[in-house]
């Protein structure tokens, strides 16, 4: 492969470009409003679900991730009160055990339907917003009496339509709106870090 290092600079200068115009248009009353719930779910109790596929799937780990551990802060404080959190992606055997014997859209619905009570939240990541699995598991949501949210991208796709609340990073660009997924990540485990320091 002959990779030209000028060229390779002036692609890493436009990704950067890219990416910084996409997150200048952040809908920050969106992610407000994303913070709200999830303060509403941490008073209450609640358990909170995070979804996604592939590079998404990933941000709903560490997503849980940073929601259960990180907001402890450094030094960890053990008797803090913590989020009830769980990434519906990480359990591999259950998620191939509905993909196989049910089928793959319904491998996060269907664990919901196993976990989930009245008044739990479940945050759906999604760059299209028409996964099919994720459909399916905003309207089993909606079944349940769950409160759910979309980080999404593109146009919000259908799941935009289902959720009670959206979060839409406008690109058509999947790896921005992925790496914009990531810093809402970081904007909302920073701010529930500093709260949370400040209860007893």
């Amino acid at each position: 492969m002959n990779v030209s290092a000028p060229d390779v600079r002036a692609e890493i200068r436009q990704h950067v470009t890219d990416l910084k115009a996409v997150l200048d248009s952040v809908p920050v009353d969106d992610v407000r409003g994303m913070i709200e719930a999830l303060h509403h779910a941490y008073d209450q109790g609640r358990h909170v679900f995070v979804i996604g596929n592939g590079g998404s799937a990933a941000t709903a780990s560490h997503m849980a991730c940073d929601l259960a551990k990180t907001t402890l802060g450094r030094p960890i404080r053990p008797a803090a009160k913590r989020f009830k959190i769980i990434a519906l992606t990480d359990n591999v055997p259950l998620l191939t055990a509905w993909g196989n014997d049910a089928s793959y859209e319904t491998i996060f619905a269907e664990q919901l339907r196993n976990v989930a009570n009245r008044g739990d939240l479940l945050i759906a990541i999604t760059a299209s917003g028409n996964s099919l699995n994720i459909v399916e598991a905003v309207k089993a949501a909606r079944e349940l009496g769950l409160q759910s949210i979309g980080l999404l991208g593109f146009d919000g796709g259908q799941v935009k339509e289902l959720v009670d609340q959206a979060v839409v990073i406008d690109s058509d660009n999947c790896g921005h709106v992925e790496e914009v997924h990531m810093v809402v990540n970081h904007l909302i485990t920073a701010h529930f870090q500093r709260a949370m320091s400040s209860e007893p």
